[in-house]
């Protein structure tokens, strides 16, 4: 009965919800915040749909760690979406 529930469970998760990998994430808890507000705010440039933080797409998982790569260089919310911007248009911006 327990197995029969968290199959249950496990089906009705969104298909994004493991878009996100283990190894993408960034041990400091408050860049990993930033990253993944940042994430949420820049489409898939395959999906166009989803986030990059929802994506499952190669180019999305590329993005992401592009984001956590700026954020530990140093740069600011604003800085990592416009270097992002600045390599594949206006586009990849969801507002």
């Amino acid at each position: 009965m327990r197995a029969v529930f968290l199959a249950l469970l496990l089906a009705l998760m969104p298909v994004g919800a493991f878009a996100v990998q283990p190894d993408e994430m960034l041990a400091d808890t408050a860049l990993e915040a930033r990253a993944r507000a940042i994430s949420r705010d820049l489409r898939c440039p395959v999906c166009q749909g989803e986030s990059i933080d929802d994506s499952n797409a190669t180019i999305s998982r590329d993005l992401r760690l592009v984001v956590r790569e700026r954020l530990v260089a140093g740069d600011t919310d604003d800085e990592v979406v416009d270097y992002v911007v600045a390599r594949f248009g206006e586009f990849v911006l969801f507002k």
